[in-house]
């Protein structure tokens, strides 16, 4: 199955010239979803890691399935005042200003091996900021799996230290 049929496109949105690759759709697809995970999980496989990172909120899904299947947690990654407790933040650069991702300050033990798994990987700020949160408390990045990525942009670039994959590529960005 190609994942790509089952992922909408939406022009224009957020802004005029953006092609936006809208996930939800192959989430609303039992067979997608199914194959999503499956294909997910396989590459997975291929890391040594105890918990996996995901970045809210679409990630939140996507992780699950893996962590179910492979017998790992799932660390959290929020936006500001999502929360409790004592947190450690990352800024990172978005367009026009900048953004802000945080964790739970004990949800990773030094040494741990954490896989970051998320919905798309862009420009890569977001996901370098995950990255820079599991370091900070001194675990070690095992590497990043996306389900698409808009290569154009760049953001594999960003991470060049780390190992990266992603099941559907967009050469487009318009």
């Amino acid at each position: 199955m190609d994942l790509r049929e089952k992922i909408r496109v939406i022009e224009d949105f957020p802004k005029k010239g953006i092609s936006f690759k809208d996930i939800t759709t192959l989430f609303q697809d039992a067979e997608g979803f199914a194959e999503m995970s499956k294909q997910l999980i396989e590459v997975s496989k291929k890391y040594d890691f105890d918990l996996i990172a995901a970045p809210e909120a679409r990630a939140f899904i996507i992780a699950a399935p893996i962590a179910y299947e492979l017998k790992k947690g799932i660390v959290l990654v929020r936006k500001p005042g999502k929360l409790p407790g004592n947190t450690i933040k990352q800024e990172y650069a978005l367009e026009y200003g900048t953004g802000e991702l945080y964790m739970h300050s004990d949800a990773i033990k030094p040494g741990q091996r954490v896989l970051i798994v998320d919905d798309l990987i862009a420009t890569g700020g977001s996901a370098m900021a995950a990255a820079q949160l599991v370091e900070k408390l001194g675990g070690i990045v095992s590497g990043f799996v996306f389900v698409s990525e808009l290569t154009a942009l760049g953001g594999r670039q960003v991470l060049k230290d780390y190992p990266v994959e992603s099941l559907v590529e967009y050469d487009d960005v318009e």
